[in-house]
């Protein structure tokens, strides 16, 4: 029989039924490369999606780019974003161009509708048609044309995979997870950047080191924690209103790093002490199977996997998490008819040396 790498994580019931069941995989690494956990197969390999944004940030921020442009922590973390196409958002964003000289015309990820269905009803009733600035990579790539910009290099053809900008993408990211580049898998996002499978136990630790970056050259470690703290201090501008990576960072007090990528993809950072005193940076990153196309499974497993790792209690899940984490299931009457419910249990390897 084939062996799946994919455990179950999550149920959902209608009355005393299991109806339905997400699968998925999911890796906890530290700073130093130990394995913690894992569920399925750590080293399965996949898509990153917008999970790479903070990697994909730091050779920018390493080039001096907060100096030369006085970068603001809003402007900072948008770069990192999927954000929800908020006004709130494309203001910074127009911003954050101005100073850098680019214009929006320039962004070559496309037009979509904002994730923030009351910004685009909004927009429907100005008859305001969506820009790229609304596009939910339109920091990401507000980034990649600026590291042209201070490479000198040609701005046209910036998202090819060859160009001087994706190539020292490549190459941060590997040396940040730990994998040789030609091990890492290129493929095309949906907004048409180039996109990087690897082994989700070296994602992981990419997390792990960006949030503990002590061992990192003095240059990398600075970018990885300018990163960091604008992250945990603008976190409405790295997702939006409801959703989970913002709401988490809002509550984590700065211990909490995490970024979302399309297709049921999840990283997550904590900082040095969040398991205790003395604990070291810790990543994680897991994958749903199916690609959770309507977002359900992927907030509960995270938000699971930080209950049983001590970093959320009860109570704070039940007063800022509790529409994205294991609850009961209504239908249109508003009655309950079953549940959305973790499944795992974490095989936890404990942090002693």
């Amino acid at each position: 029989m084939h062996e799946t790498p994919f455990v179950p994580l999550v149920e959902l019931t209608r009355g005393s039924i299991v109806e339905s069941v997400h699968w998925g995989a999911l890796v906890v690494v530290d700073s130093r490369g130990r394995l913690l956990a894992g569920l399925g197969d750590p080293y399965l390999v996949m898509h990153l999606r917008s999970t790479a944004k903070p990697f994909q940030l730091l050779p920018l921020i390493e080039e001096g780019a907060v100096e030369r442009f006085s970068l603001t922590p809003e402007e900072i973390a948008i770069m990192c974003a999927s954000h929800s196409g908020t006004d709130e958002h494309v203001a910074v964003i127009a911003r954050l161009q101005a100073k850098m000289g680019i214009e929006e015309k320039e962004l070559q990820c496309g037009v979509h509708p904002p994730f923030h269905e009351p910004t685009w009803q909004a927009m429907l009733q100005r008859n305001e048609a969506p820009t790229p600035n609304r596009h939910n990579c339109s920091g990401k790539h507000t980034n990649m044309l600026a590291q042209a910009v201070l490479l000198r290099a040609s701005r046209d053809n910036y998202l090819d995979p060859q160009h001087p900008v994706q190539q020292r993408i490549l190459h941060t990211l590997a040396e940040m997870c730990e994998i040789s580049p030609e091990d890492i898998h290129i493929g095309i996002d949906g907004c048409s950047a180039p996109v990087f499978a690897l082994p989700l136990y070296h994602a992981a630790l990419g997390y792990a080191r960006l949030c503990d970056p002590g061992a990192l050259s003095p240059q990398r470690a600075q970018a990885c924690r300018t990163i960091t703290s604008a992250m945990t201090a603008a976190p409405f501008m790295v997702a939006g209103p409801g959703r989970f990576d913002t709401l988490v960072m809002e509550m984590g007090g700065g211990r909490v790093v995490a970024k979302g990528g399309a297709e049921g993809y999840q990283g997550i950072g904590l900082m040095p002490g969040a398991l205790g005193p003395g604990s070291p940076g810790i990543g994680i990153a897991f994958k749903i199977a199916d690609g959770d196309p309507g977002g359900r499974a992927r907030p509960v497993v995270a938000i699971e996997v930080l209950r049983q790792l001590g970093v959320l209690n009860d109570d704070q899940i039940r007063s800022c998490l509790a529409d994205l984490a294991a609850r009961p299931l209504k239908n249109w009457r508003g009655l309950n008819v079953g549940e959305i419910r973790p499944v795992f249990k974490l095989d936890w390897r404990g942090l002693t040396d």
